[in-house]
């Protein structure tokens, strides 16, 4: 295998590994012994998914989550410098895609060294593929803002930008907040904006569906109190 700090995407949700990575992932994963991972201990599960007998005892792994101290991150990467090649596994998806990851890539790039992304479920390109809404065109927004007023605010500038540019604006929010984020976007767009919830993507709970905001007012959404959801609109 080649000597690259390999993007290795993680499955969205309980779902088996063989529905959404293919065996290519498995072989480069088999050869990696040092990992920069958003958790450990999700990594490490991870890797016995993909593998029960995966050496994790024998394997490093370096965080790069929430508190982790960016001014280690070069450091992280000096096993690549001596020639082993790496892994970065953020908690569900394809790292440095709406997780981290990015800065990590950037000092390996800003090096010279070979970054290779690995093919794998990314819930904001299956949300756009599923949805119906603009595909040549799209933004990723993170999450909106907490407090009910500013939250509207920003609805309604994504909105605006959606009709003005028909670019399909997708956004998240904490599982628990999602029925919040919905009324809050019943009671905030015109009735003529469409909108997608894509929820627990490639899991057994998958709910992809898109209306207008008329429609979506007669319509019982399941519970998503627990399970991960993307927004989008676009008229």
């Amino acid at each position: 295998m080649e000597i690259a700090l390999y993007l290795i995407p993680v499955t969205l949700g309980p779902t088996s590994i063989d529905k959404v990575l293919p065996s290519y992932n498995h072989d480069i994963i088999l050869g990696i012994r040092h990992f920069i991972v958003e958790n450990i201990r999700s990594a490490r599960r991870f890797l016995r998914q993909v593998d029960r007998e995966f050496p994790i005892d024998d394997s490093e792994f370096y965080e790069m989550g929430k508190h982790a101290d960016e001014r280690l991150f070069s450091q992280y990467l000096q096993p690549l410098r001596d020639g082993k090649p790496m892994g970065v596994i953020s908690e569900a998806g394809c790292p440095a895609v709406a997780d981290p990851g990015a800065d990590i890539v950037a000092i390996a790039q800003k090096q010279n060294l070979r970054v290779i992304p690995l093919v794998g479920p990314s819930s904001m390109i299956m949300a756009v593929m599923g949805s119906g809404l603009n595909g040549q065109s799209f933004a990723f927004n993170g999450y909106l803002p907490v407090d009910t007023s500013d939250r509207a605010k920003a609805l309604k500038t994504l909105e605006t930008r959606a009709w003005n540019e028909h670019q399909t604006q997708l956004f998240i929010e904490t599982p628990y907040r999602n029925l919040k984020m919905f009324q809050t976007l019943l009671a905030t767009l015109r009735p003529q904006t469409r909108m997608c919830i894509a929820a627990g993507i490639t899991t057994e709970d998958e709910y992809i569906h898109t209306h207008t905001i008329a429609e979506w007012e007669k319509i019982q959404l399941p519970d998503l109190s627990k399970v991960p959801a993307i927004f989008l609109i676009n008229k």
